[in-house]
């Protein structure tokens, strides 16, 4: 269906990239690794493979095109976000091994950002940061935890600070501020402009890139296609929220999907007055996560969750877009920067993101099946699937890293229940934190219950 895809994102939407498919593979054939999916995580596993030997034969099988998924719908965040805590990745494998972890995930930030100038991919990767105000009492004594907590980790002001109310009306002028954090590990960019950008580059550098080519079911060595089977060394799983779909998979992770809202390019006089000039990401600190970035050609991009789980882990096009939800969105966006009353939305999205069950994202290979998988970021893997990709060249290749014996190497999330268990547990969290966040509001004391619901799922 070509030039259908560009309704999307916003992101897909701007490009000057036609978003026509690549062909679809042609037949049976033999290579060397084959890849199922064409988001960050393959093509990065892709590129990192041909740097570390460029005489492999490797393919990427993707349903629809390079960047259909999340990889050209999020919020544009490469931030170092991960998953799970530092405390429960310590629990696993001790102190140091989590502050590998928290330095891989900082160092990928940069890596991503040499790769985009590298690779003279124009997505706006800027490193603004991210401004996290707090905007009630009970979302103050969270920012005040979260510093505290970032200090038992070796963090310092540069790289998590308190701000009181002066110094985020410094950054941002939202409403209703009474303090806030801020942290320089973040960098905003155009997600669909890098994940088409690397594709091209994957595609021109000698991968085999085939869209519009629906994986059917992945064996041992092999991977069957609706146009034929590859046979492979090594198969790597890189679908994300669409693992569900995958026969024997559906349970691995939970597709929870996250809308997203954009408005037009804002005049000069607006963007004077919303602030956010050194382009750092916002959120605040409320329990249901929301996300915006302020873009180089100065819209407002804002998203988070309240869409619902699907009985079934089922994934439609018609759930990218809940009227409902974007008008929570809207207004709560409005609501935040009431200057911005008036402006014209010129955009609304959405897409399922990666659940595992114990909310920890993880990368392995198994070399006595050739089976090699990523995944598992709960929406923040724009970075995390870079180091993914070089993680899984490594692994691979049998190169020796100090990537290949990072904590998340080998980690394998218990599967989510049957259902309807899965849909009540899931769709019942929401409710939890969205019920917290009014009750806080409402009352400025922080939800026992909603503090509960986080330990369990992130702690």
């Amino acid at each position: 269906m070509p030039g259908s895809y560009s309704g999307v994102s916003l992101w897909l939407d701007r490009l000057d990239d036609p978003l026509d498919p690549r062909p679809p593979l042609p037949g049976d054939r033999d290579v060397d690794v084959a890849i199922v999916g064409g988001g960050y995580t393959g093509l990065w596993t892709a590129f990192h493979l041909r740097r570390a030997d460029p005489g492999l034969r490797i393919a990427v099988l993707e349903r629809r095109i390079a960047g259909f998924g999340a990889s050209g719908r999020n919020g544009g965040w490469c931030s170092d976000l991960f998953p799970a805590s530092w405390d429960k990745i310590a629990r696993y494998g001790g102190r140091d091994s989590a502050l590998r972890m928290k330095a891989a995930m900082r160092d990928s930030i940069d890596e991503v950002g040499r790769s985009i100038v590298d690779l003279g991919i124009d997505c706006g990767f800027h490193r603004g940061g991210t401004v996290a105000p707090a905007r009630s009492p009970a979302q103050l004594q969270r920012a005040r935890a979260e510093v505290e907590h970032a200090r038992q980790w070796g963090d310092g002001e540069d790289d998590l600070r308190l701000l009181d109310a002066a110094a985020v009306a410094d950054i941002t002028s939202m409403s209703g501020v009474l303090g806030g954090t801020f942290t320089p590990h973040c960098a905003a960019l155009d997600p669909g402009a890098l994940v088409r950008g690397l594709a091209a580059h994957v595609a021109a550098d000698g991968t085999d890139l085939f869209e519009e080519t629906a994986v059917r079911e992945i064996r041992p060595h092999r991977v069957v296609t609706d146009h034929g089977t590859v046979r492979a060394e090594v198969v790597v799983r890189a679908t994300e929220a669409y693992t569900a779909e995958l026969p024997g998979h559906r349970r691995d992770l939970a597709p929870v999907y996250s809308l997203v809202v954009a408005t037009e390019p804002l005049p000069e006089d607006v963007l004077a007055a919303v602030g956010l000039v050194d382009r750092p990401t916002f959120t605040d600190h409320r329990h249901m996560i929301c996300y915006g970035q302020r873009t180089a050609d100065g819209r407002i991009v804002f998203g988070g969750r309240g869409a619902p789980y699907h009985l079934g882990s089922r994934i439609r096009t018609p759930y990218d877009r809940v009227p409902s939800v974007f008008s929570d969105l809207r207004r709560t966006l409005l609501e935040m920067y009431p200057v911005l009353q008036g402006v014209r939305f010129t955009h609304a999205w959405g897409g399922p993101l990666g659940i595992p069950r114990d909310w920890h994202a993880g990368v392995g290979y198994d070399a006595s099946t050739g089976f090699a998988w990523a995944g598992g970021y709960v929406g923040d893997g724009v970075s995390t699937a870079n180091l993914a990709g070089r993680t899984l060249a490594d692994l691979i290749t049998g190169a020796d890293s100090d990537l290949t014996t990072l904590p998340w190497v080998g980690h394998r999330s218990r599967r989510w229940e049957p259902e309807p268990l899965r849909y009540l547990g899931i769709n019942g969290g929401l409710q939890v934190m969205s019920a917290a966040d009014r009750a806080e509001a409402r009352t400025g004391r922080p939800s026992a219950l909603a503090d509960r619901f986080s330990r369990l799922i992130g702690g």
